[in-house]
């Protein structure tokens, strides 16, 4: 079939510049193809659609890279609030507050120290004496039960010792001398304490005694002389200005061996009941000292 020069009839395209539309063949007032053209405008539309889309997912990136740029800028700022105070700036820069509150030093003092109470006269100026050194009718320690006999106070302590004791009470100043007598089943033991202005002066008078030096047994209320040719074992000590001395022995006269262990043990815990009432005596001056 020959369509004449320039080959077939083109057809028409929509998007193509200068195309020929189709008409009905024949007629003299060609009438637009309308299904041709529907068909073209549909095509239009989904492109059209097409490109909005897609321009919506580029502008969610844009924006998503906007949020994130942002974030990132917000995380930057924290760093910055986080780093060593080596890189802020300098005081001078800082701004300062209209007033700077300012505050006393509030360093606690150093605690008191119990037996600087019992250390000196000047300080150690509790009531003192048997009664209130060695309360009570009866001394209590562990499961040992002590009744306390006899008592006595003197300011002359050379009548409250025997042996070498007199001499080495004198020389170091002794200005007093409490005693008082305990007694179980049997066993009696005295307890005196000679009491000194210094420390200084305890502790010379325990350098100074020796086996010989020995405080008197006190007997009375219910005890009788014990001590006096028997042996018996005694001890020496000190705290802060009060030199304490036991005497320890049977209330039949009968000598004390190393194998009456019973002895000992009352001994040693009057000797250990002295030390913590010297003892308690400088805590209660400390503390009513710190309360003042």
């Amino acid at each position: 079939m020959s369509y004449g020069q320039g080959g077939p009839p083109s057809q028409w395209d929509p998007w193509k510049p200068n195309s020929q539309q189709p008409w009905s063949s024949g007629a003299t007032d060609p009438a637009p193809d309308w299904a041709a053209l529907a068909e073209a405008s549909e095509t239009r539309n989904k492109r059209r659609r097409l490109f909005l889309i897609g321009g919506g997912a580029l502008a969610t990136i844009a924006v998503g890279t906007a949020v994130a740029m942002a974030v990132v800028s917000a995380n930057d700022g924290d760093e910055a609030d986080n780093r060593p105070t080596s890189s802020l700036p300098a005081s001078g820069d800082l701004p300062s507050a209209s007033t700077d509150p300012s505050f006393a030093p509030t360093s606690a003092p150093p605690p008191l120290d119990p037996k600087e109470f019992v250390s000196s006269k000047d300080k150690d100026t509790a009531p003192n004496g048997p009664d209130i050194l060695f309360p009570g009718t009866q001394l209590t320690m562990g499961s040992a039960v002590y009744k306390k006999a006899a008592k006595a106070d003197t300011t002359s302590c050379v009548t409250a010792a025997q042996g070498t004791l007199p001499k080495v009470l004198t020389a170091n100043g002794c200005t007093r001398f409490m005693r008082v007598t305990y007694v179980k089943d049997g066993v009696a033991a005295t307890v005196g304490v000679a009491v000194f202005d210094t420390e200084a002066q305890a502790l010379k008078a325990k350098a100074d005694a020796d086996k010989k030096s020995i405080v008197k047994a006190l007997a009375g209320d219910g005890v009788k002389a014990f001590c006096n040719a028997a042996i018996c074992r005694s001890t020496t000590n000190s705290y802060g200005r009060y030199a304490y001395f036991t005497l320890t022995g049977f209330t039949d006269g009968k000598d004390v061996t190393t194998k009456d262990t019973q002895v000992f043990t009352t001994g040693d815990d009057l000797a250990e009941f002295a030390f913590q009432q010297i003892r308690r005596r400088g805590e209660t001056q400390a503390s009513a000292a710190a309360n003042q």
